[in-house]
């Protein structure tokens, strides 16, 4: 059976509180920060947190991958680089969830060393603090879950299937199956 993580009025708050929260505390930056949006899943957190954001903005996103199905592998892999110069910019990293930890660690190292910005921040749509194994700072959280569970929806999918519905769930036996099925037929729209 499906539950429910949050409904639309739910996620509707979280963009909301992490928006103006990034607008009190970056109100003061002489530069624009850089939203460096983590492609694909964190789209919708960031479409849906900018109708908050009250400060100017760069907009550039980067890609990675560490998910294979409904697991993590462990190995992040950099697929797409950012495009903007972050020098003397804060970077606030937007991605939609941080489980292990090992990506946003491994993210937050990368854009250091290659690009040493003035600072850079975590804005993460779930906190999955069940899963962490690393120590790691988040500077601006939508929502904590403290139970492990696998979640489908605005955003968050299933080898590409469910980031489109407007609510966050943990999926059923069933839809698991259903959405394998499909897989099956279509096997070019699964995750590489």
């Amino acid at each position: 059976m499906r539950e429910i993580i949050m409904d639309a009025e739910q996620i509707e708050a979280s963009y909301k509180k992490v928006g103006e929260e990034i607008s009190e505390d970056l109100k003061n930056e002489e530069k624009r920060p850089i939203f460096l949006c983590v492609m694909k899943g964190a789209m919708t957190f960031l479409i849906g947190m900018m109708k908050y954001v009250k400060i100017p903005v760069i907009v550039d996103y980067i890609h990675i991958s560490s998910y294979e199905g409904t697991s993590t592998t462990g190995k992040v892999t950099l697929l797409k680089d950012m495009t903007f110069d972050p020098k003397d910019r804060t970077i606030v990293i937007v991605e939609d969830v941080v489980d292990t930890g090992l990506s946003i660690s491994y993210l937050k190292n990368y854009l250091w060393n290659k690009y040493k910005p003035k600072d850079i921040k975590v804005a993460v749509f779930v906190d999955k603090q069940a899963r962490r194994q690393c120590n790691l700072k988040l500077d601006y959280v939508g929502k904590v879950m403290t139970v492990d569970k696998y979640i489908v929806g605005n955003g968050f999918d299933y080898n590409e299937i469910g980031r489109n519905i407007p609510y966050v769930f943990t999926p059923s036996d069933e839809d698991f199956k259903r959405w394998d099925a499909l897989l099956a037929k279509d096997p070019s729209s699964k995750n590489k």
